[in-house]
């Protein structure tokens, strides 16, 4: 065993072309994930006029910083960024707290009913009432242009749910619970003191889902925001979109100079927005793949 011990497996020749091209069908893949978010940050950096005559492939060009300063005078941009971080922050916290209780108590056995709950959830999955039933619903309940209606609608899906509660029943001992039980404790302290601290992995997976979820969030802005004060970083990008959009009038010097300022300001605000979510994945990217596989490994 130990004469064997470092060497490596040698390949026969198709296994080598294979592995080659896997490698190669790899990277290309990599590559045209890449280049999208690359093309933006070096965009944004370089002369809008050489943008969009297709002139910016690798490397900015006519380097300029005009964007990011027009981003700093923008009320609008701000405004949004503000709402953003706020819908994100409140949203995030309010799933966490329905649906981790809810995938516990649905991996718990003796919970009456249990077979019936998870069916109920699982017809969500397949079924829904359609965007303009939405619509009527969220006007009834009088949520129409309020900072409620970005949060409470979608506070517990079920594919999270069902993760979560996959999580719970494999992850959790039940030896832990009957100790728990015979020390006096209860289902909320067991859940409290025991179960939420041996289930990090799946709460930064949930929190990163959610949190992305509310930070990319734009139809319910879209369909039930009238205010501008109130609108979402996304639809205030989208907003920058449509103005940036190619038109006919190109005649006019001042309209021409506006419209390579608002195309800058555009590579901008894409850059400005990804920011957080970039920023926070790799403190829990450790978490992410252990919380998800095994969330998904049970039924």
């Amino acid at each position: 065993m130990s004469g064997t011990k470092g060497k490596r497996v040698k390949l026969s020749a198709s296994e080598q072309v294979f592995m080659i091209v896997n490698h190669l069908i790899a990277i290309f893949f990599l590559i045209a994930c890449l280049y999208p978010l690359w093309f933006v940050l070096i965009a944004s950096f370089s002369d809008p006029t050489l943008v969009t005559s297709g002139k910016v492939f690798i490397w900015p060009k006519g380097f300029t910083i005009e964007g990011y300063k027009a981003i700093l005078e923008e009320h609008n941009i701000w405004v949004g960024y503000k709402n953003t971080i706020l819908y994100t922050v409140v949203g995030t916290a309010y799933n966490l707290c329905l649906t981790i209780p809810a995938a516990y108590a649905l991996s718990v056995r003796e919970l009456p009913f249990r077979r019936g709950f998870n069916l109920f959830f699982l017809i969500t999955l397949f079924v829904g009432g359609g965007m303009i039933p939405t619509y009527l619903l969220i006007n009834k309940l009088h949520l129409v242009n309020t900072f409620a209606v970005m949060v409470i609608p979608g506070g517990v899906g079920a594919w999270n749910l069902i993760l979560c509660r996959n999580f719970f029943s494999t992850n959790i001992p039940v030896e832990l619970k009957d100790a728990t039980r015979i020390d006096g404790g209860s289902e909320l302290r067991f859940f409290f003191q025991v179960a939420l601290p041996l289930s990090k992995a799946i709460l930064a997976v949930m929190l990163l889902f959610f949190a992305v979820g509310h930070w990319n969030s734009f139809r319910p802005a879209l369909l039930y925001l009238r205010d501008q004060e109130k609108h979402p970083m996304q639809l205030v990008l989208r907003n920058l979109l449509l103005n940036t959009s190619v038109t006919n009038d190109y005649e006019d010097a001042y309209n021409m100079k506006r419209m390579m300022d608002m195309q800058s300001l555009k590579y901008g605000v894409i850059i400005v927005s990804s920011l957080p979510v970039l920023v926070m994945y790799p403190f829990i990217q450790k978490y992410f793949v252990k919380g998800v596989m095994v969330g998904s490994v049970k039924g």
